[in-house]
């Protein structure tokens, strides 16, 4: 804790020297356009430098720099800390606010760095968080024959949870599939969710899923996603998915005709595979393939999952991967903010006759493990995977083997939406 007094009360000392021989004559640019000016600053040079260090503070957050310099560790324990430290200025700082504003010792206040920091910090606000607390409310389960045709027998809630195939494990959401059934009759049992909501793009929607394990093992074709109930003119969004002993994760957009897409500005392990979204009627898509091995499948589950983050936008749809070491504290704090994460695993910027907002409308998020079917089944897939040395046909493989699907299931920590509202990032004037 000394070294953490030291080096806040060591630049407050700095500043609060130096800045009394500038206080006259201070302006602060932001975004070369705007500027913060103060009235009677030699009146008010105590109060100014209080403001000035409890403003730096609280854009450490903001920038993305999540107080390093405090030598706090990445953990749950030091996050809650810092969320703390951060909250105490933030209050302290809006009582400045206040006093100031009494004072009149300022003017068009929200021109300032500091509206902008406090604005810009609330681009992306919580909307609905769906976790063990509330999943299998806000969530109905699908009993269907499956859309994909797979060997697959999706169970209605009651029975998945009878059959221990959906529950809660460890604090997270569990969805699991049968592996004691040889030979099941219509398909091996399996689960599939989809939310109750249905969501837009609006300004921006942004959507984070964290995984801890999902479904691996030849036969299996996992996937989270989201989907309009008019498919494919409300469009299809695959935010993790694949199949077999696939070890890497493909990103899919499904839509009607007419959406053409370009992907620039990914990282470097990942490829456009197509840029027409409506490729093969809407069934193939265009999807972005990465040779990351963490992003999927056993290298995934055994690094404990991560983080998916899918942002929405009438102009482009991108998806980040985050290891479970390497998940931006902003997130963890519960702030996002995309445009600090670095390159995206997946970029879908739309063309001059694509827009995003028409293309994809009532999007609801579904959970799915489903064998086989029209991707993982077809026989040129099965074919060209190891899997084929072990079965004939994907089908045949999944009715012989349950045991093979003992990590075939789904734990689910959470899945949180935030939506941005127009114009947030944007400062306005202050009015009194």
């Amino acid at each position: 804790m000394s070294f953490v007094l030291k080096t806040i009360v060591a630049p407050y000392v700095i500043i609060h020297y130096y800045f009394g021989r500038l206080a006259k004559t201070l302006t602060v640019s932001i975004d070369e356009r705007q500027y913060l000016s103060f009235i009677d600053v030699k009146n008010n040079a105590l109060l100014i430098r209080k403001l000035l260090i409890r403003t730096i503070l609280f854009i450490i957050k903001f920038s993305n720099l999540h107080l390093n310099f405090l030598n706090l560790q990445d953990t749950d324990k030091s996050s809650g800390k810092t969320q703390q430290l951060l909250s105490f200025l933030q209050e302290i700082f809006w009582q400045d606010f206040r006093k100031m504003h009494s004072q009149r010792t300022f003017t068009n206040l929200c021109a300032s760095i500091l509206c902008v920091a406090r604005i810009g910090n609330a681009a992306y606000s919580i909307q609905d968080t769906y976790d063990a607390s509330n999943f299998f409310n806000e969530f109905t389960f699908f009993n269907s024959s499956d859309p994909t045709h797979g060997a697959v027998d999706y169970l209605a809630a009651a029975s998945a949870n009878s059959k221990s195939l959906a529950g809660f494990s460890n604090g997270a959401v569990y969805l699991g599939v049968d592996s004691t059934t040889v030979n099941p009759s219509g398909g091996r049992a399996s689960t599939r969710v989809t939310g109750n909501k249905s969501y837009n793009a609006g300004s921006g929607l942004l959507v984070i899923g964290d995984i801890e394990h999902i479904p691996e093992g030849c036969g299996t074709w996992p996937a989270f996603w989201m989907v309009g109930s008019n498919w494919p003119n409300e469009g299809e969004i695959d935010i993790l998915e694949g199949v077999n002993e696939a070890s890497s994760n493909t990103v899919t957009l499904h839509t009607s005709s007419g959406c053409t897409v370009s992907g620039a500005g990914v990282q470097s392990s990942s490829v456009l595979q197509s840029t027409d979204c409506n490729n093969g009627n809407g069934y193939t898509g265009c999807s972005t393939s990465t040779n990351d091995t963490q992003s999927f499948g056993t290298g995934f589950n055994d690094n404990n999952g991560g983080v998916y983050a899918m942002e929405w936008t009438s102009a482009a749809i991108k998806v980040h991967f985050f290891t479970r070491s390497a998940i931006p504290a902003d997130i963890t704090s519960g702030n996002p903010d995309p445009s600090t994460w670095g390159a995206p695993m997946a970029s879908f910027t739309a063309g001059s006759t694509c827009d995003f907002s028409t293309h994809f409308t009532n999007q609801q998020i579904v959970f799915d493990t489903t064998f086989c079917g029209d991707w993982a089944g077809a026989s040129a897939v099965w074919g060209a995977s190891t899997c084929s040395s072990l079965a004939s046909t994907c089908s045949a493989y999944v009715a012989a083997n349950p045991a093979a699907f003992e990590r075939a299931y789904w734990t689910i920590i959470s899945v949180k939406v935030y939506s941005q509202s127009s114009g947030t990032k944007r400062a306005t004037n202050f009015v009194a």
